[in-house]
């Protein structure tokens, strides 16, 4: 009897008519403003953005000329070594002498210089191609300097023109001094061999480290002038460290890559 009344009342409002309607409350309604607004915001990003990435590596401050290595071109025994490390000398400038036996020789630089390191002592006993010394190519005191970053091969070709470049120098600590600025001047597409760096840095144990994982690019970095600091060169805080650089400094380079749209890495 009960189902019977329930299947009359049914019959009289099959599609429950006489109820009235129910609206969404106002919190849904923020909700599904938030979402549409969001998805919008989205798409816009995705058409019309751009992805900022970074590549970073080791780097070495120079005076952007590069070194060589100063070879004896004799045999024989050091009786005098007449330059010192550090020392500025010009174009076949006297660095050291060696005793041979058809009389004494005095071994000259290549080209005017800095030395960065010697190798021969008085005494020592050296033999024809040895190398003796070090020599940073740079005639005045006031050329500026250069980074060198040795960035992987397959970051090459996505480094921009003038990109911009933080530099993180190992006599600087970061957390009081920030990071020096600079940009881009060259990228090299050919991938520098040992050989290669050592003849520009005339360090071999510097090769050795920046080609540990594979023949790397020099990305050779300007940077960015400022009067206002000691270093001559500007940096993320207000004054940089109360220092000048110098050459051969090691360092670390962040540098900015072409920016990428969204979509080209959001679609297959």
């Amino acid at each position: 009897m009960q189902f019977r009344q329930q299947a009359l009342a049914k019959l009289q409002s099959p599609e429950e008519l006489d109820l009235p309607v129910r609206f969404a409350r106002p919190q849904g309604w923020l909700v599904l403003s938030v979402t549409i607004v969001v998805m919008a915001a989205a798409s816009v990003w995705a058409a019309t953005g751009s992805v900022a990435s970074t590549v970073s590596a080791p780097a070495i401050l120079t005076h952007g000329q590069g070194s060589y290595v100063l070879q004896s071109p004799v045999a024989g025994q050091v009786t005098a070594v007449l330059a010192k490390q550090g020392q500025r000398l010009a174009a076949d400038a006297p660095v050291l002498k060696v005793r041979t036996e058809k009389g004494e020789t005095v071994v000259r630089t290549v080209a005017a210089g800095r030395i960065t390191a010697l190798a021969a002592t008085i005494g020592a006993i050296i033999s024809t191609g040895a190398n003796v010394a070090s020599v940073e190519k740079v005639a005045d005191a006031d050329d500026p300097l250069y980074a060198t970053v040795y960035v992987p091969a397959e970051n090459a070709a996505t480094i921009p023109g003038d990109a911009a470049v933080d530099l993180t120098v190992q006599s600087a600590p970061t957390q009081r001094y920030g990071v020096l600025r600079g940009h881009v001047k060259s990228v090299d597409r050919n991938a520098q061999t040992p050989q290669q760096i050592t003849a520009y840095l005339g360090d071999s144990q510097l090769s050795e480290q920046f080609t540990k994982d594979g023949r790397p690019v020099a990305v050779l970095v300007r940077l960015d002038r400022s009067s206002g600091t000691k270093s001559g060169y500007k940096w993320s805080s207000a004054d940089g460290p109360p220092f000048r650089l110098d050459s051969m400094t090691m360092a670390s380079g962040s540098i900015r890559l072409a920016d990428q749209r969204p979509i080209d890495w959001l679609l297959p």
